[in-house]
C-alpha cells in the first residue's frame, strides 16, 4: 500500500468515497475500497468515521449541503423583495438538482440510494430547506408583499407544491424540453397564491 501523499482528513476521505461510489455504486463500494483509493489502511478511515454507515451518512450530508449554501445566500439577501427572492430560491433549488442529475448521473443514482438509507440526514436537510422558505415568506408577510396566516404551513406547502422540480424521484422528467416552462408556470402560480 503506497503511503498517503497528504494528511488524512475527513474531507479527503469524503472526496475519495464519492469517487469510489461513482465507480462501484452503493451496494459494492466498501470502506476497504475507500482506504485503497487513499493509500491507507481501512483502520485509518475508521478513525474518522466509526462505521460504513457513518461514512455514507457523512457523504450524503456533504452532497446535500452543497445545495444549501447557495440557497442560504438567496434567502439571506437583504435588499431583494420576498416574492423575487422566493422565485430565485425555487429556481436555484431546481437548477442545483438538475445539474446534479445531469452532470454526474452515476453519482446521482448512487445518492438516490443513499438518500433512502439515511432518512435522518435527509429529514434534517429537508427541514433546513423548509426553514429557509419560511424565513423568505415571513419577510414577505412583514413587508406586506406576501400573505400567509401560518408561515410554517405555507413554507411546507410551497416545498411540497414544487416537489416535481427538486425531488430525485422526478429526475427523469428534468430533461424534458418543456420542463422549464412547466417550472415557471408552477412557480408563478405559487408566488401569486401567496400575494395579498
Amino acid at each position: 500500500m503506497p503511503p498517503a501523499a497528504e494528511p488524512l482528513t475527513p474531507e479527503r476521505i469524503l472526496e475519495a468515497t464519492e469517487d469510489v461510489l461513482r465507480r462501484f455504486g452503493p451496494t459494492k463500494a466498501t470502506v476497504v475500497d475507500v482506504a485503497r483509493a487513499l493509500g491507507v489502511s481501512h483502520g485509518s478511515v475508521y478513525r474518522h468515521f466509526p462505521s460504513k454507515s457513518a461514512l455514507r451518512e457523512a457523504v450524503t450530508d456533504r452532497w446535500l449541503g452543497k445545495t444549501v449554501g447557495r440557497l442560504e445566500e438567496i434567502a439571506s439577501a437583504p435588499d431583494e423583495p420576498a416574492p423575487s427572492k422566493l422565485e430565485a430560491w425555487l429556481e436555484a433549488l431546481f437548477e442545483a438538482k438538475r445539474h446534479k442529475a445531469g452532470d454526474d448521473p452515476e453519482l446521482f443514482a448512487t445518492y438516490t440510494v443513499l438518500l433512502s438509507e439515511n432518512s435522518g440526514v435527509v429529514d434534517a436537510h429537508l427541514a433546513e430547506l423548509v426553514a429557509q422558505l419560511a424565513r423568505i415568506i415571513e419577510e414577505g408577510v412583514a413587508a406586506g408583499t406576501l400573505d400567509a396566516p401560518d408561515v410554517p404551513a405555507a413554507a411546507r406547502a410551497v416545498f411540497d407544491a414544487t416537489g416535481r422540480f427538486h425531488d430525485p424521484q422526478y429526475a427523469a422528467e428534468w430533461q424534458s424540453p418543456s420542463i422549464a416552462t412547466e417550472f415557471e408556470a408552477v412557480t408563478h402560480l405559487v408566488v401569486r397564491g401567496l400575494r395579498p
